[in-house]
């Protein structure tokens, strides 16, 4: 029988049922063993953290709790007495944020109240209970008819577990998925500080000593300060990708990917899918990422960039949204295989993104787009050393880089600049990079004119690092250039250029000329003659604000 992937599927009882199933119910022992009364487990997008809340949903349910036992059969949990003695013991809710979000907090509000009334309607056969309250029962119904106000819905997952608790004499497990997907919304839309507010009590009011409460897994991509959302909440345990437990429970390990390409019949793809996707690392484990090898192996074995194309990479683009010298720098190091260090935090607060590059990477790591490479301590100081993770990544890096300085007619100028560079055509090169300082600079960007325009130059062809070896401040003949480009290839050019800023317009070709014979003077090409380049573009490029003059060196 072929074997189907799940591919948008993320209901364990639909994928047992249905699908392939990579076993990951060790993850329902391993819990039970740390038990804390709430779990936090952080993880990027696209990990498998939906599935295994939903795998725990179906463990642990009291209703149906027989015919959910079955979907366990020959799983790894099934080989641990002391945890199956826990399946279908409790009345369980199951909620995900992720679809709760709008570009306004008025839209934000409207798309609460819609998910909080599918949470509750399964669950009306409460309001027969004459255990509960009439006015609990009223409250009740006021969501599940999306009549119930700001403030009332702000204490509407505590309601549902009260009503549980009541209900079934059993105190209830909360599971909720995606926890910090509203605020990111709201950290996008512009109305981050009304939805802190809001989503403060409506964490506090289910998770805080709560008598109904049993114990809560929460999952999530980031861990939001503590001091933002968790106020005063004394009993929160925590899982990131560098440390915490449950380090081989979200994405694939690599017996998860030899056993799986056997099993689908593509044990000769494993090197293809490790160049691609594997390379992340959690806390020690080696991981893949799950989704973009359901993909691989659903669409023929063809490696693709399948987890870039999921959603929007804002993260990203904040990173190079003011890029100056010493950032592009750093971009450099990466897509060539280096790493950064930077002093980590693991919790942090969406307002201080942009304000500090170490808040920015520790982001990108726990977002994805970084892999921990290894952790150290200095001078009580939390140090990690981080690197992309694979293939996949280095290409979004690359490609964020093009749209960024790209232009917004149909042909990208970013591919016409580089194209001038490479065959010596001063005058386009000019013309296309005139383009892009008037549409993308700004006077506060270039009131620190060093480092603005060497980043922004080194951030306009860092994405050639396919074919070049991009260097920055190295020494050669009798100095350091600027900036150049070694081919791979030696038929193709080398480049040099030297920068030059002035203050007043007039001298702009002036200075350009000064920076043609600096090169030569100092016999700036010495390094890529050593290694046989033939072609060398030398450029002379001067700035003043948005205005650029670029000669060629004869």
């Amino acid at each position: 029988m072929m074997l189907r992937i799940p591919i948008g599927t993320e209901d364990f009882k639909d994928i047992r049922e249905q699908f392939y199933f990579v076993d990951k119910s060790s993850f329902i022992s391993e819990f039970f063993r740390r038990r804390a009364a709430v779990t936090l487990i952080t993880r990027p997008r696209r990990f498998g953290k939906t599935l295994t809340l939903s795998m725990m949903k179906y463990f642990l349910d009291l209703e149906n709790a027989e015919e959910n036992r079955k979907l366990f059969d020959g799983l790894r949990v099934t080989e641990d007495a002391a945890a199956m003695q826990e399946q279908g013991t409790r009345p369980v809710v199951f909620l995900t944020l992720k679809n709760f979000d709008g570009s306004t907090w008025e839209e934000m509000q409207d798309s609460f109240a819609y998910g909080m009334q599918s949470l509750f309607l399964p669950f009306k056969y409460l309001l027969d209970c004459d255990k509960i309250a009439p006015e609990d029962k009223e409250l009740f119904r006021k969501v599940c008819k999306e009549e119930a106000g700001v403030s009332a819905l702000r204490y509407s997952l505590d309601l549902l577990l009260r009503m549980l608790h009541a209900f079934y004499g059993k105190r209830a497990v909360l599971l909720l998925d995606e926890y910090d997907a509203p605020l990111q919304n709201a950290w996008d839309g512009g109305y981050y500080p009304e939805a802190i507010k809001f989503f403060r009590f409506f964490f506090s009011s289910a998770f805080k000593t709560n008598p109904s409460l049993d114990f809560a897994i929460l999952t999530g991509v980031l861990r939001i300060a503590k001091e933002s959302i968790f106020s005063g909440l004394n009993n929160l345990k925590v899982s990131t990708v560098v440390s915490g437990g449950y380090a081989d429970a979200f994405g694939y390990t690599k017996d998860d990917i030899t056993k799986m390409a056997q099993d689908l019949g593509h044990a000769d793809n494993v090197g293809e899918l490790a160049d691609w996707y594997d390379g992340y690392d959690f806390q020690g484990v080696d991981i893949y990422n799950p989704w973009s090898v359901n993909n691989y192996f659903e669409e023929g074995c063809r490696p693709a960039p399948y987890w870039l194309n999921t959603s929007g990479n804002a993260i990203l683009s904040e990173l190079l949204a003011h890029i100056d010298e010493t950032r592009a720098a750093e971009i450099e190091q990466l897509i060539d295989g280096k790493t950064v260090t930077v002093n980590l935090d693991e919790a942090f607060v969406y307002d201080d993104i942009g304000k500090n590059s170490d808040d920015l990477y520790t982001l990108l790591l726990f977002t994805g787009y970084l892999k921990c490479v290894r952790t150290t301590m200095e001078d009580d100081e939390f140090l990690c050393e981080l690197a992309i993770p694979n293939r996949e990544i280095r290409s979004l890096y690359r490609r964020e880089i093009k749209g960024k300085f790209s232009g917004t007619s149909g042909r990208s100028i970013l591919l016409r600049m580089t194209s001038a560079m490479e065959r010596g055509d001063d005058s386009a090169f000019s013309s296309c990079l005139q383009k892009i300082l008037r549409d993308m600079a700004s006077v506060h960007d270039t009131a620190k004119p060093e480092s603005f325009y060497h980043g922004l130059m080194l951030g306009l062809t860092v994405w050639l690092n396919t074919k070049y070896r991009i260097r920055s401040n190295r020494e050669s003949g009798y100095g350091r250039f600027d900036l150049a480009l070694f081919p791979n290839d030696r038929q193709l050019p080398g480049i040099l250029m030297e920068f030059k800023s002035v203050g007043d317009e007039s001298k702009l070709e002036l200075a350009a000329d000064a920076a043609c014979q600096q090169m030569q003077e100092r016999e700036y090409t010495s390094a890529l003659k050593e290694e046989g380049i033939r072609t060398i573009w030398c450029y002379g490029i001067a700035f003043c604000k948005k205005r650029v003059a670029i000669h060629l060196a004869k």
